[in-house]
């Protein structure tokens, strides 16, 4: 059975504080819109404008509502926890209270937080810290299906288009599992591998791990991570392809972007059949037989005709359904996936 060092307990309490901008509060909006089942409320300052729908709640309305986790919601540039945060923090700390974090900063390293832990009972989750002796990649062929996100850079919407697929594999009844690759992932799911912190000898293996042997008809989801076409982050992407072993792949791309976003010098994206092409060449190393289930692309840019002209044209060129995952969903590729992977 799949373990992580990775196990939130819920109902959460998403902890968003004074940020301002909704980038920096895409954790905590993540893991309010995809799994609002897990989550009881948000608590921030005054001046802050994000609004996830959640009520707000103080420490006795937390405690009334059985919360068991606190989950800082922010990503802020630098990845530290602001002082002005620590207050409210360890009074949820003293009561038992759990308080989980993605930043590079670690809870751990915060001496009055970590008191406050003890003094109550509670743990302090640092997302960002993978399992313990993961092993290097096997290749072993695994029971179970498998279907990983790529993208032709990062920030796409790999994990926006696991999250739907997943969603729609399970409205449709069938046993599907959603692997967590990436902080908000993770907390999302209560449960995943920060593929990000693993050292780079271990990631095929940590993928092995996430997405372990499993009933013939079950799908595991994975969450992808980088780019292969990324100068940073080509080599977390191939890991992960080896590791998950994938049937199938679902590629990510933005409809506005002919480059590689946040690089110094011109790193062009390829024509998506090329990218398409060089994905399945790596992913065939562990998986013979993987194929690509179609094409998810943010098109927020594009006007509704524009759109659906787009999408149009990407179906009939590559052969394979192409979708945006939030105008218009991803039933299409779920079709095109359970037809082709038997």
């Amino acid at each position: 059975m799949f373990r992580s060092s990775i196990n939130l307990k819920a109902p959460y309490l998403i902890f968003f504080g004074d940020v301002r901008d909704q980038l920096n509060a895409k954790t905590g909006l993540g893991v309010a819109h995809w799994a609002p089942e897990r989550c009881a409320g948000q608590m921030k300052f005054s001046g802050c404008r994000i609004e996830s729908g959640l009520p707000n709640l103080g420490l006795q309305e937390a405690l009334k509502a059985r919360v068991r986790t606190v989950i800082i919601g922010v990503a802020p540039t630098g990845g530290q926890l602001k002082e002005t945060w620590l207050p409210p923090l360890l009074e949820f700390a003293r009561a038992g209270i759990d308080i989980a974090a993605g930043l590079h900063s670690k809870l751990a390293d915060i001496p009055e937080l970590v008191k406050a832990a003890q003094s109550g009972g509670a743990r302090l989750v640092d997302v960002r810290i993978p399992p313990a002796n993961l092993p290097c990649g096997s290749g072993r062929r695994r029971t179970g299906k498998r279907v990983l996100t790529v993208g032709t850079d990062c920030a796409v919407g790999k994990k926006y288009s696991a999250l739907a697929l997943h969603r729609e594999l399970v409205r449709r009844g069938i046993d599907a599992t959603f692997r967590a690759t990436g902080q908000t992932g993770i907390m999302i799911a209560g449960e995943g591998i920060p593929i990000d912190a693993v050292v780079a000898d271990f990631v095929a293996g940590a993928a092995e791990v996430l997405s372990p042997d499993n009933d013939d008809a079950h799908w595991d989801v994975i969450e992808g991570q980088g780019s292969l076409v990324h100068p940073g982050y080509a080599g977390v992407t191939l890991g992960l392809m080896h590791g998950s072993q994938p049937d199938a792949l679902v590629l990510c791309h933005d409809a506005s972007r002919d480059s590689v976003l946040d690089v110094d010098g011109y790193f062009p994206i390829p024509p998506l059949d090329e990218f398409i092409d060089r994905a399945l060449t790596a992913a065939r190393l562990t998986n013979p037989e993987c194929l690509c289930a179609g094409i998810s692309v943010n098109t927020s840019m594009l006007t509704g005709d524009e759109r659906a002209a787009y999408l149009e044209a990407l179906t009939k060129k590559h052969g394979m359904p192409a979708v945006d995952p939030i105008a218009i969903g991803v039933h299409a590729i779920a079709d095109y996936l359970l037809g082709q992977v038997r």
